[in-house]
């Protein structure tokens, strides 16, 4: 799966070069003053193709490489050809639409940065879940599977208590936001995502 396995090796070739350049690191980091304040517009994209360590970009690789191999196929199977450039574009606007927030929050903080494509890919999390709500899912440290449309509420749940808590050090608005985006985005290009999606639950 070509759009796939591009950003795979994409995000990873630039975050191992962010490990050992800390001064390049900072400038691809998402801070909202730079954006808003200074123009620099490219940091609300190219913050996502960084990580903080290695854990972390294996953890979003690993999910993305999960649930991105599937959803690009289901988009090329459905579109041909048009699904790749389709599929890009969930992928490439998560990234905007999960940024806006912090940038919105955090615009008047200079010393506010993030990093990581999270956002992006909750998004593709969750715009699997809408075509497969039936697909059992876990999470790695802890095996215990519950169907999809079980799993994505659970997982909005948890993101949102930590994200009114605080102090995590975790974008959990980028979270959110990119798993609302991915959903918006099926539902858009295809309103009988919906119906497909409430079909599966009839006996």
């Amino acid at each position: 799966m070509y759009i796939t396995y591009s950003l795979l090796a994409v995000t990873i070739l630039i975050s191992v070069k962010a490990f050992d350049d800390e001064s390049w690191k900072r400038r691809l980091m998402l801070n909202p003053y730079d954006v808003v304040h200074h123009k620099k517009w490219y940091r609300t994209f190219t913050h996502a193709f960084i990580h903080a360590d290695f854990a972390h970009l294996f953890f979003n690789m690993y999910v993305l490489y999960l649930f991105g191999e599937f959803l690009e196929e289901r988009f090329i199977a459905e579109y041909g050809l048009r699904g790749y450039m389709l599929y890009a574009l969930l992928y490439l606007s998560a990234i905007l639409f999960s940024s806006i927030f912090s940038i919105a929050k955090h615009k008047d903080n200079i010393h506010y940065n993030s990093l990581g494509a999270s956002g992006a890919v909750s998004a593709v999390l969750f715009a699997y879940i809408v075509v497969n709500p039936m697909a059992e899912l876990g999470l790695l440290i802890l095996p215990i599977f519950v169907p999809a449309y079980i799993f994505g509420p659970i997982i909005l749940f948890v993101e949102y208590l930590l994200a009114k808590r605080g102090g995590t050090g975790i974008a959990h608005d980028a979270h959110i936001a990119g798993a609302i985006y991915g959903i918006v985005f099926m539902l858009i290009l295809n309103y009988n995502y919906l119906f497909e999606f409430i079909d599966q639950f009839k006996v």
